[in-house]
């Protein structure tokens, strides 16, 4: 295996710098735009049916948890210009964005405020939905507002969810499936944060905390599921109902540019910008935005540089064969929502004819942008989610891309969306402690 693995550090560049803990993006030589095998079972059909569910399920957010009321019960957030943060990255940072820069908040989502609300949040009420049918306590067409009342409460007891997770997809799954009434177990590394844990201990959820890294809890967390008929495991390396839930925001963001008078084509392009840990969550949302906009649509992830696990994965071609350890990295990172380090089993297979690239940043750069986004825009998100602003720091690299692409004449009308991935339920404590390591950062980077 070692000496399989010096091949590909020898011969692929980006490889080497990254199993040596360099900043690097690759650019993705596999990018056609065409559908692959894989894209018959992952349909678009099956994107718009999860569309269609959580519509169904909306009346009973709304009336469980009232901060969704504006929105009627759609878990959505919002897209938002960000001209003083755009400034800030040419600036002193000497991205040289041209065009618009916006910032999708799932940052602060409703409910459980990560991207994670929304895969997540949709496979529990899909896996409640069901049960419920089977019942005979549900029927289709019927108001699913009714699913708040105790004789559901009561059966849904009868089972149990388990997971693992670094810690924003715990929250999710933990926060929905007690509110539906199931008996939770989260399964937390050692990567998560002590917040998180007492967060989801505060709404009856049991937490079951490892020494060790993502995997190990995934792997006890499944094996424990297993052994038990009336629990139900939530599958974060190969669950194609997570996928669905993350793909739905597709159409919601075509909506929001939509709204916003802006246009997505050839002369207009869209570059899209994801934190990736396992893959689920920016390979859904990438996937959702191919199936509208095709090859307008550039989507990246953006990854830490001691966990970059999809960049291994899909560089060489090996995905969740290998994991960072393998390269001789740690896995280990400050941004706990992306410490992950074997890249899922199919998102990689599945995304390798639409990733554009894969850009890594070293953890005390996401402090520092951490800290930029609030003074700029006052606008608080975790450092994993500032990952989202990586690859405008790769400038040789992301300037190759647009050349290979075509795309240097337009690059004044394209519209860029960073995906900040998770903040708003960061406690005021923690978030002051964030800042104020970003504050002693910038005196490292700059």
């Amino acid at each position: 295996m070692k000496q399989k693995m010096e091949y590909y550090m020898d011969t692929i560049p980006e490889v080497g710098l990254a199993a040596r803990g360099k900043e690097t993006l690759w650019l993705n030589p596999n990018k056609t735009g065409q559908n692959t095998q894989a894209d018959v079972e992952i349909s678009s059909l099956k994107i718009r049916d999860a569309g269609e569910r959580l519509k169904r399920f909306a009346p009973y957010i709304q009336k469980v948890f009232p901060e969704t009321s504006k929105s009627e019960g759609i878990i959505e957030s919002e897209l938002r210009e960000i001209p003083e943060m755009k400034k800030n990255l040419n600036i002193k940072w000497n991205a040289g964005i041209s065009g618009k820069l916006l910032l999708k908040m799932d940052s602060h989502l409703p409910i459980s405020g990560s991207v994670k609300a929304r895969g997540g949040i949709y496979e529990i009420l899909k896996y409640a939905e069901q049960l419920a049918l089977l019942a005979g306590l549900l029927s289709p067409g019927e108001d699913y507002s009714k699913l708040a009342g105790p004789e559901f409460r009561k059966f849904f007891g009868q089972y149990k969810i388990q997971v693992g997770s670094t810690g924003n997809l715990g929250l999710s799954i933990g926060i929905i499936s007690a509110k539906l009434g199931f008996q939770v177990i989260v399964h937390m590394s050692a990567d998560a944060r002590q917040w998180k844990k007492d967060l989801l201990r505060s709404k009856g959820v049991q937490v079951i905390e490892y020494k060790s890294d993502y995997g190990a809890a995934v792997a006890q967390g499944r094996k424990e599921s297993d052994s038990d008929p009336m629990s139900y495991f939530v599958d974060d390396e190969n669950s194609e109902d997570l996928f669905l839930g993350y793909a739905v925001a597709g159409e919601r963001v075509k909506r929001q540019l939509e709204e916003m008078k802006i246009q997505v084509d050839r002369e207009h392009p869209l570059f899209v910008y994801l934190p990736c840990g396992i893959g689920g969550a920016p390979g859904g949302v990438a996937y959702g935005l191919k199936q509208i906009y095709g090859n307008h649509v550039h989507c990246f992830f953006t990854e830490p540089v001691q966990a970059c696990c999809m960049l291994f994965g899909m560089a060489t071609g090996l995905h969740h064969k290998v994991c960072v350890q393998d390269f001789g990295i740690s896995g280990k990172t400050e941004a706990d929502g992306l410490a992950v380090g074997r890249p899922s089993a199919f998102v990689g297979k599945l995304m390798e004819k639409y990733v554009s690239g894969i850009s890594t940043i070293e953890d005390k750069k996401l402090y520092q942008l951490m800290k930029d986004l609030m003074e700029t825009e006052n606008i608080f998100i975790e450092p994993s989610a500032c990952a989202s602003f990586a690859v405008f720091l790769q400038g040789e690299g992301f300037r190759q891309y647009i050349e290979n692409e075509g795309l240097t004449n337009y690059m004044e009308q394209a519209v860029h969306i960073a995906w900040a991935t998770g903040g708003n339920m960061v406690p005021e404590k923690e978030a002051k402690a964030y800042l104020a390591a970003g504050e002693e950062f910038h005196k490292e980077v700059f």
